[in-house]
């Protein structure tokens, strides 16, 4: 394995607060919120009606016949690959030497879930021909590589909450041990359903506030109560950096370096420890020392213990200094693709000197003692920043980010 530079060169997003990055990060900064109540009849009889839909359906973005055949999950990440691929002035590099890391929680559900109530209503000749495509767990992967011509490879990790964050490790492993000069990698998720819904509610892992959704999600506050569901995808453009300024491309941040632990522990609860591995192995992967790390992106899904494991292991794997964000505040918790939006606000933080706020910080919960972002967003020189992304199974994975130079 080499120690090649990986350059960040392209950027795509649809979230519940925007159907494109621009739009994203503009409602980040001014602390927008996409979560609302569902009005839907399925899901009228929940115990938790809340969750944090894509702000513009992503079905409108691309020809009704591409749409028509893939899921919801799908057609999310195709378009923020698009966005990212023509943020990166579409690189000419050898189709073999291009690979396409798409990760997810679950895929493409909610076309399995309908399709089954297509079977048990009408019969096996009712139900559509594109079902296992639309609800294949590479999917997503598989639709980028297409669209793109992409030859090196299509991949697709499934680490629950940690899938968009590990496909970005993985993308930076391929650059790396020379397998590729440019990668497209991220996450996409689009699960609102009954089903998930009440699995989740039966867990108590959601926020039960369905009389105020804007204030449902509550990161470190000391009243919060559970995460929001929500749905969306992000994707970057890695490049090996001799590649990408042989070809005149700028980036718009360094992924430096990314560590992957597994906790071994329990299926669903957080553990502090495994998280301080991933932490330092990133750091360590980066050749960057705890004192360089200005800014966090927390995982930070908003439930009591949770954050409280997070809070921990940044103290103990990088100490109380750096400035820490949690943007699941505003548009809920992605799953999948969490990990990768959160390394996207990170890059887009330390490019443009400014990280979001985290909202609904009524009352930072007493045995937290980091310095959480409030109110306004907040102005710095940060050299370099953290992105943590943990997930069921005991997936802990975190990406460290170098500002642009």
């Amino acid at each position: 394995m080499t120690d090649a530079e990986v350059w960040v060169t392209g950027l795509g997003a649809t979230t519940p607060l925007g159907g494109d990055l621009p739009a994203t990060w503009s409602a980040m900064q001014t602390g927008e919120n996409g979560i609302g109540v569902l009005d839907d009849t399925w899901a009228a009889g929940l115990p938790v009606r809340l969750a944090a839909r894509m702000r513009v359906d992503p079905a409108t973005a691309m020809r009704r016949t591409e749409a028509r055949r893939m899921d919801r999950c799908e057609q999310a990440a195709l378009v923020s690959a698009r966005e990212a691929w023509a943020d990166a002035n579409q690189p000419d590099a050898d189709p073999e030497r291009v690979a396409v890391v798409i990760g997810t929680g679950v895929g493409g559900v909610v076309s399995l879930l309908e399709q089954d109530d297509t079977l048990e209503r009408s019969g096996p000749r009712k139900v559509s021909p594109h079902t296992v495509p639309m609800l294949m767990a590479n999917g997503p992967a598989a639709w980028v590589s297409i669209d793109v011509g992409a030859q090196g490879g299509a991949h697709t990790p499934v680490s629950a909450c940690a899938s968009g964050a590990e496909a970005i490790a993985t993308g930076l492993d391929l650059i790396r041990l020379g397998r590729a000069d440019v990668v497209i990698a991220g996450g996409t998720e689009a699960c609102l359903h009954g089903l998930p819904l009440a699995g989740f509610a039966q867990m108590t892992a959601l926020s039960t506030t369905n009389d105020d959704p804007l204030r449902a999600s509550r990161p470190f506050d000391a009243g919060r109560n559970g995460f929001v569901l929500g749905e969306g995808a992000a994707v970057l453009v890695l490049e090996r950096a001799e590649f990408a300024r042989s070809r005149g491309a700028r980036p718009h941040g360094i992924l430096a370096g990314a560590g992957i632990t597994s906790s071994a522990q329990h299926i669903t609860a957080s553990d502090t420890t495994g998280q301080i591995r991933a932490i330092r192995r990133a750091l360590e992967s980066g050749q960057l020392t705890p004192e360089d790390i200005g800014l966090i992106h927390a995982h930070a899904t908003s439930t009591p213990q949770g954050d409280l494991a997070e809070a921990k292991a940044i103290a103990e794997g990088i100490g109380t200094h750096p400035a820490v964000t949690a943007t699941k505040s505003m548009t809920g918790h992605l799953l999948g693709a969490s990990g990768a939006l959160g390394a996207i606000v990170t890059v887009l933080s330390l490019r443009d000197g400014t990280a979001p706020a985290t909202r609904n910080l009524d009352r930072l919960d007493p045995a937290i003692t980091l310095d959480v972002i409030s109110g306004q967003p907040r102005h710095g020189n940060w050299r370099a920043g953290v992105a943590n992304s943990f997930g069921f199974g005991g997936h802990n994975v975190s990406l460290a980010f170098t500002a642009p130079h």
